[in-house]
């Protein structure tokens, strides 16, 4: 918050309108952080017997969040500058270097903080891409402050401000893409579904898999459940198939919550894997 402030009133003394959006930038990613963090705090919480598998899409929902206040300030960003191109400003190139060297410093300092906290964390991790983002933007200014100071092109100003408008917008595209992908329970990155169910083929005792689902919970949170067909067989026999599975999913794929649905007859002459989809006739 103190560095967008700051850079806020070098953009209002140097006339930047690279230097206002750059603070705007900083401000809410500093905005997105803390929002980051609520999540987090969230999604510690115990499950519910509402919430029965916990909060951890939270996180998902925070991510999402911050993405949309990105985008509303890129599409602010981008009629600005266009503005500006038609009624050019003329900035102070040394104020706008000196403020925006500040920033670099210390948005600099603070990528590498967050570089050793964002290991399978979509927040942490987005958190990281808006300081890095910020971090650029800052020393793409320095630049175009150091040319406009030279040699007086004032177009460079709303030039950069569009460059870092693009920055905004290449970080958030993949943080939101992954969240969507986690609220339309796809299939995570890290996972192959054929490798899964040929795995659980090979456990002793198993003669099929079907109805084969693979999604994630929260971050680094994954989910399995499979309709696994046996022969006729003990309970005992079934347990000890069950603690096979589980355990093989676990250390070989990573996914912790695992649901098994255990059949001694096919529920259909096929080999699909996600046979509860209605097929039409």
């Amino acid at each position: 918050m103190l560095i967008a402030a700051i850079e806020c009133a070098g953009g209002f003394v140097a006339h930047s309108l690279a230097l206002l959006t750059d603070s705007a930038h900083v401000f809410l990613d500093a905005v997105a952080l803390l929002i980051a963090l609520a999540a987090m705090h969230l999604a510690s919480r115990p499950a519910t017997r509402r919430q029965t598998f916990g909060f951890g899409r939270t996180e998902i929902l925070a991510a999402l969040l911050n993405g949309g206040l990105l985008f509303a300030v890129t599409a602010f960003i981008v009629v600005e500058a266009v503005r500006r191109f038609i009624h050019p400003v003329a900035p102070d190139g040394q104020v706008m270097a000196a403020f925006a060297a500040f920033a670099l410093i210390v948005n600099g300092g603070l990528s590498v903080l967050l570089a050793r906290k964002t290991h399978e964390n979509l927040n942490m991790h987005a958190a990281l891409l808006h300081v890095i983002g910020d971090a650029l933007s800052s020393l793409g200014v320095i630049v175009g402050a150091l040319v406009i100071w030279r040699f007086g092109w004032v177009w460079i100003d709303p030039l950069l401000s569009i460059a870092i408008a693009a920055v905004i917008v290449v970080g958030v595209v993949r943080i939101i893409l992954e969240a969507s992908d986690v609220l339309l329970e796809s299939v995570p990155a890290h996972v192959n579904v054929e490798r899964v169910q040929e795995r659980i083929r090979l456990v002793e005792g198993i003669v099929g898999v079907h109805d084969l689902h693979v999604w994630t919970l929260g971050t680094g949170n994954y989910a399995l459940s499979a309709h696994v067909l046996l022969p006729d067989r003990s309970i005992s026999d079934a347990t000890h198939i069950l603690q096979s599975v589980d355990r093989a999913m676990r250390d070989e794929f990573a996914i912790s919550h695992v649901t098994v649905q255990f059949e001694c007859q096919s529920c259909a002459a096929d080999e699909r894997i996600v046979c509860t989809q209605l097929q039409p006739k």
